[in-house]
């Protein structure tokens, strides 16, 4: 029997960024953790760790991954294996938080809707921003997200710990993944995860951006898959 499996995405995303691997996956005991009702990391690992099993995979995407660093601090002799999707272990610099409060100050004037739009060219390759279908459902995550859980998960991420320091202590087998076109994390990144956490292993997806799961589903799920069972 496979190990019971958590997924946790990230900022003005929702569970439909699963929605490939749940369709995939009907034999899976899954979990789906919330990403909604905290305005802190520590309060979203609280709800994460609260609803998982005793023993559980955990992939974790975008700000999700930042609950993931929270979750292996706590509770590391939980989690049996570790996905990172399209995330990245430090903290902020200034243009990140720059940027994050140009969002709130779109929020704050009552363009929330303007948000996304925002946030498209980093989101998708170019070759994906003209796709209605993509944009659709990026659109549809953040309208379902809305303003306010927007603003409770833009403090959580503007406050949260640099990770970099605990990367050494993640002792389970780790996959780091991240699509070639992604414009919010970097290789570089993922070349420091990399580095960091022992025995990790880096897959980066040709022609995908912030968004591997739906972009690349026929790529990401059975490589998700292959990783969760050994």
């Amino acid at each position: 029997m496979s190990c019971p499996v958590v997924l946790i995405t990230g900022q003005l995303l929702t569970d439909a960024v699963w929605q490939p691997l749940i369709d995939a996956w009907p034999g899976r005991d899954i979990i789906l953790a919330d990403n909604r009702h905290d305005d802190s990391i520590a309060g979203f690992a609280d709800w994460l760790l609260a609803a998982a099993p005793p023993e559980f995979d955990l992939i974790a995407h975008a700000m999700g991954g930042f609950v993931a660093f929270e979750v292996m601090r706590r509770a590391p002799g939980r989690v049996r294996r570790l996905v990172l999707i399209a995330t990245l272990a430090s903290a902020d610099g200034p243009a990140q938080t720059a940027r994050r409060q140009g969002y709130i100050d779109l929020v704050e004037s009552g363009r929330f809707d303007q948000v996304v739009e925002e946030r498209i060219p980093i989101l998708f390759p170019e070759h994906r921003r003209s796709d209605e279908r993509f944009l659709g459902i990026a659109r549809q995550m953040a309208a379902d997200t809305g303003a306010e859980t927007f603003l409770r998960q833009q403090r959580a991420i503007m406050a949260r710990a640099d990770s970099r320091p605990a990367l050494k202590d993640i002792k389970v087998p780790t996959l780091l993944l991240r699509g070639a076109g992604d414009g919010i994390t970097t290789d570089a990144q993922q070349q420091e995860m990399l580095a960091a956490i022992p025995g990790a292993r880096l897959e980066t997806i040709a022609g995908a951006g912030h968004l591997p799961t739906i972009e690349a589903p026929e790529i990401v799920v059975p490589m998700l898959a292959a990783f969760l069972d050994g």
